[in-house]
């Protein structure tokens, strides 16, 4: 992506993983582009999330890929047992292709990495500047901070600013709602599960949801870590602080033994987080001079783990639009919710379908996931199609898979679109 002509001012609202991959392509591309984040002084937080090979191709894009890498922890496959032990999937990567894997890393590890690339691409990144809405003129908006600071004009306004965007008002049609699930996170030095090159999942019936995540190297040390998940209802979350460390060890030993090292680091709950997820659907994701990515325009379950790669392949499609249609923006925003209108409508429709399969106090669900999934081991056909799903590719039944060129660079991709 070679310099512009004539660079567009552009104003984007979070520095997150779509924010700050956005301002990478379009500062190299020589546009001037300007962070506002509302955190002061933003750092490395969370937990362990999975790079799936979209994720990583996007990372490619931005010249990004080695050096998270680095930090992350290999994946082969996802494995889900039941209670009594009985495999209920197992999703090789290699199904596909066996060059193709998975990636835990610490979210703040990704954080850092794009953060300091945003910098180094030169964008100008105000921290501490919380937006609350904006105003169009003409063609180009003026972002408003809660103080009533001004910021621009811009050419173009990007929310990235998460699922609970300050500028969803500005949006076409938009309905957000929180999820009744959420899930308890711990990462601790892993005990020894990143050898094994998998994420486990263990289950029982729809309402209890255990996992193990290697997920590389901390944040700002050389130890390798791994996250550990357990799904709750938010409802039943000052229930579950009230009965403390002691009752969930046991209920959690109960379903995955293998539980037990990173629990034997808990001296109480304080180091254990609480995620809350939203539902959030957009038709189209963008407005007059405004265009939404992440979770501020489709935030899901993380049931198929593909919020953070979501959010690349958005920051590398806009950036495309962008270089096609340079001296027009409405089109290349036209052109950005076209291109991405099968991928997202796929795994929003996708995540809605199976996540009371794992979340919800369904007994029936739990029933007919455990009646049916195993099948899914012996049919070749199913089994890749569920891979294709977790790779990130899929675009529904009917519909072409996303290639992966550069993640399979000599690859011939007929395997993947079978």
């Amino acid at each position: 992506m070679g310099p512009v002509d004539r660079p567009l001012e552009i104003g984007v609202v979070g520095a997150g993983t779509a924010g700050s991959a956005c301002a990478i392509l379009l500062a190299r591309a020589g546009h001037r582009v300007t962070v506002l984040e509302c955190v002061a002084d933003p750092r490395p937080i969370g937990a362990g999330i999975t790079l799936q090979p979209t994720g990583q191709l996007a990372l490619a894009r931005l010249g990004l890929r080695e050096a998270v890498e680095a930090r992350g922890a290999r994946i082969d496959r996802l494995t889900c047992r039941r209670r009594n032990g009985k495999i209920l999937v197992d999703l090789p990567y290699a199904d596909i292709d066996p060059r193709l894997y998975g990636l835990g890393i610490h979210r703040g590890v990704l954080f850092e990495t794009l953060f300091a690339a945003a910098r180094a691409a030169g964008a100008t990144i105000q921290c501490g500047v919380k937006i609350e809405r904006s105003e169009l003129a003409g063609s180009t908006r003026t972002l408003i901070d809660e103080g009533g600071g001004r910021h621009g004009p811009f050419d173009l306004v990007i929310a990235a600013d998460g699922s609970v965007s300050e500028l969803h008002s500005e949006a076409g049609r938009v309905r957000t709602k929180p999820y009744p699930w959420g899930a308890l996170w711990v990462v601790v030095d892993d005990p020894g599960f990143a050898p094994e090159r998998t994420l486990h999942q263990s289950v029982d019936g729809a309402r209890h949801l255990l996992g193990f995540l290697p997920t590389g190297m901390a944040p700002g040390r050389d130890a390798p870590i791994v996250s550990m998940f357990w799904s709750l209802r938010v409802d039943r979350l000052e229930a579950w602080r009230a009965a403390g460390l002691a009752v969930w060890r046991d209920e959690v030993l109960r379903l995955d033994p293998r539980a037990e090292p990173i629990l034997d680091t808990l001296h109480d709950l304080e180091p254990v987080l609480f995620s809350r997820y939203r539902d959030v659907a957009m038709s189209p994701w963008h407005g007059d001079r405004i265009v939404f990515l992440g979770d501020a325009a489709h935030a899901m379950s993380p049931q198929l783990g593909q919020g953070a790669n979501l959010a690349l392949v958005d920051a590398v499609t806009l950036a495309d639009s962008i270089a096609a249609s340079p001296d027009d923006v409405p089109r290349a925003l036209v052109a950005y919710t076209e291109a991405r209108r099968r991928h997202l409508g796929f795994y929003q429709f996708a995540t809605r379908a199976l996540t009371p399969l794992f979340q919800s106090d369904s007994r029936m669900l739990g029933w007919m996931r455990d009646l049916v999934f195993p099948h899914s081991r012996w049919f070749g056909y199913f089994r890749r199609r569920m891979v294709r799903c977790m790779v990130g590719i899929d675009r529904g039944l009917l519909r072409a898979p996303l290639p992966l060129p550069l993640a399979l660079p000599a690859a011939d991709l007929q395997t993947i679109r079978q």
